[in-house]
């Protein structure tokens, strides 16, 4: 039996897990905590940005929320692992990565 993220308690053995590299289920960063090993963070300069919403979909732990008047909203650092794919889509140089002082 396959366990969805959700679902996972420390009773779980890692033979009933999905194995590595396959894609069992999607955005499971929103019931899993998962910014706490972030070691960079993303940073946006809203002078800069212009809305064109590249960052969104490639962010993948969800961790930019888009509002529904399709404007996108601040980082969610609760999800974000830092790994810098929204800056590096930011044809506008909107998003830094900066050292994540916690």
């Amino acid at each position: 039996m396959t366990h969805l993220a959700k679902d996972m308690t420390p009773d779980v053995k890692w033979r009933d897990i999905t194995p590595g590299c396959n894609i069992f289920e999607g955005g499971t960063s929103a019931s899993v905590q998962t910014g706490d090993w972030r070691v960079l963070k993303p940073v946006i300069d809203w002078d800069k940005c212009r809305q064109c919403l590249l960052c969104a979909p490639v962010c993948p732990d969800m961790s930019i929320p888009v509002g529904k008047d399709g404007k996108r909203g601040e980082f969610d650092y609760f999800y974000c692992k830092g790994c810098g794919v929204c800056a590096n889509v930011c044809p506008f140089d909107a998003i830094t990565m900066v050292k994540d002082e916690k």
